[in-house]
């Protein structure tokens, strides 16, 4: 039978919880058979510490429940993660795109490195967009508790690493030190909630 180790294909269903201060748990996300994590164990980057702990020689069919604290989940919240960028950087055909830039959206964007990450808009004001490009479960700690539904070789493809994290949307958390000169919004308005995976 196939176990899970560095250079394994592996696909889990799971429910993430996040874990607030008192420790209540409230359901944060969900995948199953019909829409896994997938993943290359040991190649791909930012998968959550304990559940690769977890996970290592573990086999289809095999059950995880993981509980991870911020430190080691999606990292305390940092203040410097909010950036204040120009309006213009939002512009579609000429336009400030209001429809999709409003407190509360979720936008995707790419760093001049060519890293995808996700922002929430805080605050629009005359000139600026206030952007918080903290994990969503920033600050918190998570549980996450499921089957592992997939062991195999990877591909020659799939074992070619890329700035995606493994958290079902393709979006690297943390790795933007954002500012006004290396972040540019992807037209085309692809917002997902992104954030709510196994990694960071």
């Amino acid at each position: 039978m196939e176990v899970i180790k560095p250079g394994k294909y592996v696909e889990l269903g799971y429910d993430l919880y996040s874990i607030d201060a008192d420790g209540h748990e409230t359901l944060m996300h969900q995948t199953d058979a019909e829409d896994p994590e997938s993943f290359v164990f040991g190649v791909t980057r930012g998968l959550i510490n304990p559940l690769e702990k977890d996970l290592d020689g573990k086999a289809q069919g095999d059950e995880f429940d993981v509980v991870a604290k911020p430190a080691e989940a999606f990292g305390e919240y940092d203040p410097e993660q909010v950036a204040t960028l120009e309006k213009g950087i939002f512009m579609v055909d000429g336009k400030f795109d209001s429809e999709f830039i409003k407190p509360g959206a979720y936008v995707p964007m790419m760093t001049a490195e060519g890293f995808h990450i996700t922002g929430l808009v805080k605050e629009v004001t005359g000139e600026t967009v206030i952007m918080d490009f903290n994990h969503p479960l920033a600050g918190k700690g998570v549980r996450l508790k499921g089957k592992v539904l997939t062991v195999r070789d990877a591909t020659p493809e799939e074992l070619q690493p890329s700035h995606g994290c493994g958290c079902g949307c393709g979006h690297d958390h943390g790795d933007c030190d954002c500012n006004d000169d290396d972040c540019g919004c992807n037209e085309g308005h692809d917002h997902c909630g992104c954030g709510d995976g196994c990694c960071h």
